[in-house]
């Protein structure tokens, strides 16, 4: 079973491309949503945001204390690391179990924002960048998440740059308003469909 990984910076439609696959009938795994589960699952992982950031991350409970964190992180780039380095690990290990109940399947897709960033990619096959161009971006986010023009910038500024993914990744989609999305995804998904053979 081939394990690809997907992303692109924000904004760039890669939960789009996901959902496509996913109608294909190819299991995805949403690293990010999967981050917010270990954080109050894993307890390897709680004991060390516990240790590393005070017992008051944590509600009694046992819900994560958001606000608290995300105020020790938010403008803190030593800070996210830290609690990067921790949840990164622990995500990785969700996606080994997950890959690891999944049958008579071809190849899963792991989607992640920060699939380069955190170097998981190096736990897949093969990689795919979604990029669309950054004015695009900034104004499918500003639509769809109410932020402004300078939040959507600060988001998107704390990942790689699209010319770095572009360069590590090993198939981009084009999701520009100007390429048609679906031709391109079925393209891959033939292209996974034989390499898997």
């Amino acid at each position: 079973m081939l394990k690809i990984g997907l992303t692109g910076n924000i904004g760039s439609g890669k939960t789009i491309v996901s959902k496509i696959f996913e109608l294909l009938g190819i299991p995805v795994f949403y690293a990010d949503d999967a981050a917010k589960t270990v954080m109050v699952t894993d307890q390897v992982l709680i004991n060390g945001i516990k240790s590393a950031f005070g017992d008051e991350s944590y509600f009694a409970d046992g819900a994560l204390n958001r606000k608290y964190i995300a105020d020790i992180v938010f403008n803190n780039n030593e800070q996210l690391a830290k609690l990067n380095s921790l949840v990164h690990p622990a995500t990785f290990r969700a996606f080994d179990k997950w890959v690891s109940e999944i049958k008579n399947t071809p190849y899963v897709l792991k989607e992640a924002a920060l699939l380069f960033e955190s170097d998981s990619y190096k736990m897949c096959d093969y990689s795919i960048m979604v990029q669309a161009p950054l004015e695009t971006r900034i104004k499918r986010v500003m639509q769809r998440d109410g932020l402004t023009r300078a939040e959507v910038e600060s988001r998107n500024s704390k990942q790689f740059s699209e010319e770095k993914k572009a360069k590590l990744a090993d198939y981009i989609i084009k999701n520009d308003d100007v390429h048609l999305v679906i031709p391109q995804v079925l393209a891959l998904h033939n292209k996974f469909l034989s390499l898997a053979h």
